[in-house]
């Protein structure tokens, strides 16, 4: 996992060094020409100021000093205000240069600020509205402000509640944070699911197995069903463990049996929720850093260097993006022309129109851009072809093109034009590839670090659907299977010639609780004291189940369905906590922090409503 997470954030840690270096060569430059200004003025004082009166004697060595001294304090204090000035106003220097490239995400300098938020609260609110300019798509900017914002009014909740609204869309626009949350709760989700089944089969094993027992007694041919299962458990743990359920699921009553084909839905979908656990604990390839550094605006030149040669589509377009941006412009148009010479795509034409705007070659970027709203209509081809068509002096269809542009998309339009200028990586708007698209190509080269069973995913559908089908054939022809008697907890059935009768009790309950005169009265006072015995024994287990995790205590008691439910929903919100620091985007500090409150008050609010539904059945 540390490699992985070192990795991922290789390219953001060099970038957070690099603006270190260039901040410290910016104030030690400062500080240079302050002390070169200071010595020359010394030397002047110097050279002006008369060593003696003629007798040997000096007469001004106190004015002398004096106006050094008053020199020294006014350049000390130029120094100082220097250094303020230029920490205050370098960094804004440096986002305009990256707006110049086209990158509107400075992420290690964003966490920069929300720990110095951190530090000092007084100010947290105005860093951390920095943070959230500096990266517009940074989840926990938001989630900071959020925090930071709440007050006890209705303005301070609607304005918290404003700003986790938009840290949860910001996820959508930040590969490496929807790929760390996505494979939290899925691995959350599946892990949960799991425990959940074990703990049914742990409680429900010595009170159902003793029917399957008594019934393979009666019929030994449904041995042939326990075999027929035995290779199945071998395939992993979460078929053994589904497969024990469908035999016990056979004496589940009602919609408890419904446990059994969500567990094996659950087994059908495994394969799949394990891709994205495993797309997160793969190390991701150079290759993916670099298609997801340029089309998040975050790098250019790594991807210009990584994916230089690769001939695949998403290689080639954030090849081509990366070479625009930089001012490679000749070289982007070849990149765009060799990509749309086997895929014509609408997003290319609208990046090469680009790289012609940037050589300043007007007709073949127009061209360019209606060749990508014949293909889809994008807000971009006409934002930019508004654009262009203004600078060659067409204002009436500049005009036009730019109403077109608001009626597809006004807000990325809006959004655009704030921070439009003359540089040619603001003067059009890029387009880049969908998350999509980066999530497939993640997904495509990402190992299978975690298996469930030495099938591939194709077979494990195969297996689970068999399985499925064997529980549904079971299940309606197996018409006379074992019970208990609801009082005293006697194994009866059909076959061993013990009638069901009234409640599903045995003869000695029933006459001993409706027959009374067909029962002498020492066998029924002897039976009820045997019954009370029992019930007082299910009392106790049921006291001592109520401490433990909620559901656990109802599926004892026959409640499967919604035990099993609950007590599902309480593993997962405890696994999300558990597993949060792990799935961390190489930043410890900054780990979905959101989760905790939320899921610890739904896990308490769980536990204290079956705990109390728990002790009720007690009375």
């Amino acid at each position: 996992m540390t490699k992985q997470s070192d990795t991922k954030c290789h390219s953001e840690r060099s970038e957070e060094s690099q603006l270190e270096i260039a901040t410290g060569l910016a104030l030690a430059t400062t500080f240079w020409v302050g002390l070169q200004n200071l010595s020359r003025t010394c030397i002047k004082i110097a050279s002006a100021t008369p060593r003696n009166d003629g007798r040997g004697t000096c007469v001004r060595n106190g004015t002398f000093y004096k106006r050094v001294k008053t020199t020294f304090l006014l350049h000390f204090a130029f120094l100082i205000f220097s250094f303020a000035f230029s920490s205050s106003s370098f960094a804004e220097d440096i986002r305009e240069s990256r707006l110049d490239k086209g990158l509107k995400n400075n992420e290690p300098y964003s966490y920069v600020l929300i720990k110095k938020a951190h530090a000092d609260p007084s100010k947290a609110k105005s860093l951390l509205a920095e943070a959230v300019r500096y990266s517009p798509d940074l989840p926990p900017a938001y989630f900071e402000m959020a925090k930071t914002s709440f007050s006890p009014s209705a303005k301070g909740m609607f304005e918290s509640l404003d700003y986790a609204i938009k840290g949860f869309k910001a996820y959508k626009g930040n590969f490496w944070w929807l790929i760390s949350i996505t494979g939290l709760f899925t691995a959350s989700l599946m892990l949960s699911f799991v425990i959940a089944l074990a703990l049914v089969l742990a409680v429900r094993f010595f009170i159902d197995t003793p029917l399957l027992s008594h019934d393979i007694k009666e019929n030994r041919m449904k041995i042939l069903i326990v075999i027929l299962l035995i290779p199945v458990s071998f395939l992993g743990s979460l078929f053994f463990l589904t497969g024990f359920l469908v035999l016990l699921g056979l004496y589940f009553r009602g919609m408890n049996k419904a446990v059994v084909y969500v567990s094996v839905l659950i087994l059908l979908l495994s394969p799949f929720c394990l891709r994205f656990i495993n797309m997160f604990l793969s190390a991701p390839s150079s290759d993916l850093r670099a298609i997801v550094a340029v089309n998040e605006s975050r790098d250019n030149k790594y991807a210009a260097s990584v994916l230089k040669n690769k001939d695949d589509y998403i290689s080639l377009f954030s090849y081509g993006l990366a070479l625009k941006r930089e001012g490679r412009y000749e070289e982007a148009i070849a990149a765009y022309k060799k990509l749309l010479a086997s895929h014509p795509d609408s997003r290319a034409y609208v990046n090469l129109g680009n790289s012609y705007a940037g050589a300043t070659d007007m007709a073949a970027a127009k061209e360019a851009y209606k060749k990508s709203i014949e293909l889809k209509p994008l807000a971009s081809a006409y934002y930019n072809l508004s654009h262009v068509s203004r600078e060659t002096l067409d204002f009436a269809k500049g005009e036009e093109y730019f109403n077109e542009a608001i009626k597809l998309n006004r807000e990325s339009v809006s959004q655009f034009a704030a921070a439009a200028s003359r540089n040619p990586n603001r003067f059009v708007i890029d387009e880049t590839l969908p998350m999509s698209t980066m999530w497939e190509y993640a997904g495509n080269s990402s190992r299978g670090l975690i298996k469930i069973s030495p099938l591939n995913s194709a077979s494990s559908v195969i297996v689970s659907i068999a399985l499925l089908a064997l529980f549904f054939i079971m299940d309606s022809a197996f018409k006379e299977r074992a019970y208990r008697c609801q009082r005293c907890g006697v194994i009866l059935c059909g076959k061993c010639g013990k009638e069901k009768l009234w409640g599903e009790m045995c003869s000695l309950c029933y006459k001993s609780l409706i027959k009374l005169d067909a029962l002498d009265s020492r066998i029924r006072v002897a039976k009820q004291l045997e019954v009370q015995e029992l019930q007082k024994k299910k009392r106790r287990v049921i006291g001592i189940l109520s401490f433990v995790p909620p559901g656990i205590a109802h599926i004892y008691w026959g409640r499967i369905l919604s035990g099993i439910l609950f007590l599902w929903l309480f593993l997962f919100l405890l696994l999300l906590i558990l597993l949060k620091p792990l799935f961390s985007t190489g930043l410890s500090l900054f780990s979905h922090s959101w989760i905790t409150i939320p899921a610890s008050v739904i896990m308490v609010s769980l536990y204290l409503i079956f705990n109390i539904d728990a002790r009720r059945r007690l009375k």
